[in-house]
């Protein structure tokens, strides 16, 4: 045996014919170069996509048990609230021609609102979230549907105010689900303040959607559709919420003793902050009033609704971002910083004469907003008994309503008389006065019952 190559042949008796054999067929095979194969590349593994990093405090505070549920059953009746004023002018004004006995009921509600709220905060604080809102809700929606007949049916005038009457006491989501928040995160000062910043953007939308979804109902629709509306959302969304028990704060049946000796609104602090949420809801009913004045008179009616919502985008945006920050300070200095940020946001508007002027002002001003509400509705935490606080943010938040409404007025009668070149003086002098309000009395908030706040 003989080597060729890498072959090997056998000589036998054919003897070079097949060596020569072999040689032509090595030779008639192509030459293959084999080519190693690519390396193999790993799969990058994609990663899911990242919140901004400031929206991570509010994925925390959704981590409890419980958070999500009562907040999305909370939405759904708390988008009424800011229907129902629209909804009663709007129909009764279509209905019987005349603003002024429109106007005359819808502040009839706003002022047995201002009675009925903190009694049943009081109620809700004595005998639980549910056992009151119930009932409640039942009673206002008895008075929403007689409204919407004696409105159809053409009752008489003083008929359409016994229903305002009926129909005003409403059950404050809002502050409940505040109450709730406090409960869930009784040891957690940063994640209370998350909850106080998430719940002021959720008011902020509400405001923002509710009297625009109201306005379309009523006009588009037919006039009692906008307050139907609101009536079986404020229903359902109540309902809603008050399934969600595993996180309903405990009520207080039997508070220490002297507590309720004294009402809230003699205490210094409670006081204080009531005459300076009184102010600023003047100065946001005169301010909504003023802008949609100053809008017409600059030839942008059809767009007016579009620029009152940037000032309620400016809150959210100050919401968000002022609850992602850490605390810094004490309450009752933030309380004057926030006030005092208002009063001066609201003054470049005296100067606006053109609505691309007038746009991104009212977005600045509206950032003061966010800050300086969380600011208040943190300070009642801390100034209010545990047992009474229900009652406590019911009473604020009800003076809040009736500054709005008394600035709305104020404000109407400044752009009748004053001209809608003045119309932002109104505001700015509400804001001076919240300013005031809020210095005068940061030294009753500052120490109660010998905790700094």
């Amino acid at each position: 045996m003989r080597q060729w190559g890498p072959i090997r042949c056998w000589t036998g008796h054919r003897g070079g014919r097949d060596r020569k054999g072999v040689i032509l067929f090595l030779a008639s095979r192509p030459v293959v170069r084999r080519v190693p194969p690519p390396p193999r590349r790993r799969a990058r593994r994609r990663r899911p996509a990242r919140a901004p990093a400031f929206l991570a405090p509010y994925g925390r505070l959704f981590a409890a048990p419980g958070a999500l549920a009562f907040t999305l059953a909370a939405l759904v009746g708390r988008l009424p609230g800011a229907m129902l004023g629209v909804a009663h002018v709007l129909m009764i004004a279509m209905a019987r021609d005349s603003y002024a006995l429109a106007g005359a009921v819808s502040a009839t509600g706003v002022a047995v609102t201002a009675l009925t709220g903190p009694l049943l905060g009081r109620l809700v604080d004595r005998y639980g979230q549910a056992r009151v809102a119930v009932p409640a809700v039942v009673v206002f929606a008895l008075g929403a549907t007689a409204m919407v007949l004696c409105v159809h049916h053409d009752a008489p005038a003083w008929a359409l105010f016994l229903c305002a009457a009926g129909s005003s006491g409403v059950p404050s989501l809002g502050s409940m689900t505040r109450a709730r928040w406090a409960a869930l995160h009784h040891d957690n000062a940063a994640a209370r303040h998350t909850a106080a910043s998430f719940e002021q953007v959720v008011d902020e939308v509400c405001f923002m959607a509710g009297p625009a979804l109201a306005m379309v109902l009523c006009t588009a629709v037919f006039p009692e559709a906008g307050l139907l509306t609101a009536a079986v959302l404020l229903v359902t969304g109540t309902l809603l919420f008050a399934a969600q028990r595993r996180t309903e704060p405990p009520p207080h049946p039997r508070p220490a003793a002297g507590e309720r000796a004294v009402p809230l609104t003699r205490t210094p602090g409670v006081r204080a902050l009531l005459l300076t949420f009184l102010a600023t809801g003047a100065v946001f009913g005169s301010m909504e009033v003023a802008t949609v004045a100053t809008v017409r008179s600059l030839g942008g009616a059809s767009v007016s609704g579009a620029v009152l919502a940037l000032q309620a985008a400016g809150s959210c945006v100050a919401g968000l971002v002022f609850g992602a920050l850490p605390l810094r300070g004490s309450l009752s200095a933030r309380l004057v910083a926030g006030v005092a940020a208002m009063a001066v946001a609201v003054l470049p508007l005296l100067a606006a004469d053109s609505l691309v002027a007038l746009a991104p002002l009212l977005f600045l001003a509206g950032m003061a907003t966010a800050p300086t509400m969380i600011t208040g509705m943190s300070l009642v935490h801390r100034l209010v008994p545990a047992a009474r606080l229900n009652e406590g943010m019911t009473t604020v938040y009800t003076g809040l309503l009736i500054g709005i409404s008394a600035g709305a007025a104020a404000g109407g009668w400044a752009a009748d008389h004053l001209g809608t070149v003045s119309a932002y003086a109104t505001p700015a002098t509400a804001a001076t006065l919240a300013l005031t309000a809020a210095l005068a009395g940061r030294r009753a908030t500052r120490r109660r019952a010998g905790v700094v706040v």
